[in-house]
This record gives structure tokens, sequence and C-alpha cells, in this order.
């Protein structure tokens, strides 16, 4: 059974850090594409990085207000994605899901279409 659990978040100031985890069960993350996303209130859900399966090359993926900052990366001895978060803004704060595509449609994180979904840790970026 496809279960994802993510782990991590928290109050930190502005410029600070934060590294979130995904930890997946029931299958093996290597073969599937990874996406995180974060919704803030009021918000729609934003698609905020990915990282598609060894069969696409893991390439990665960033949204365009947190390149450079974010760092998404997969330990498959752990069967875990992670999300490294630097230098944190207020607008960063928000829930953030992991999700993944099972069975996986696509090996490319851009067009998987994610229907797996964690229940979402906190962040919080405030002074």
């Amino acid at each position: 059974q496809v279960h994802l659990v993510e782990s991590g978040g928290g109050l930190v100031q502005p410029g600070g850090s934060l590294r979130l985890s995904c930890a997946a069960s029931g299958f093996t993350l290597d073969y599937y594409a990874i996406g995180w996303f974060r919704q803030a209130p009021g918000k729609e859900r934003e698609e905020v990085s990915c990282i598609s399966s060894s069969a696409s090359d893991s390439s990665t993926y960033y949204v365009d207000s947190v390149k450079g900052r974010f760092t998404i990366s997969r330990d498959n001895t752990k069967n875990t994605v992670y999300l490294q978060m630097n230098s944190l803004k207020p607008e960063d704060t928000a829930v953030y899901y992991c999700a993944v595509d099972s069975p996986p449609a696509y090996s490319d994180c851009r067009k998987a279409p994610y229907n797996f979904w964690g229940q979402g840790t906190q962040v919080t970026v405030s002074s």
C-alpha cells in the first residue's frame, strides 16, 4: 500500500533553513516521480519542486520562486525524498506536501499525474 509521510516542518526565521523529508512505504521511490507541493492559506496549491524517476535520469524541476534556494534529492537507501530549503522567506510559509504518481504513468516528474499525497507538514517563516 502506497504511503507517504512528511516531516521536518516548523517555525524558522527569515533567512533560515529547513529540510523536509518524505518517507515512502509500499513502493520503491527510485522508480517513481515525486513532487513537492505547498498550499498557503487562501491560495491554490503550487508545485514547488519534483524529481523524476531514475528512468528519466532523476531530472529535477523547481518553480522560479525557489530556484537557487531549494534543493530536492532522493536517498534510495532510506526510500526518502528530501527538500532542502535555504534562505527562507515569509512567502514560503505554507503546508508542504509530497506526492507520488502511482502506478507510474510518467517517469518525467513534470508530466506525472500525482494521485497519492502525504498528510503535509507546516512551514512557517516569521520573525
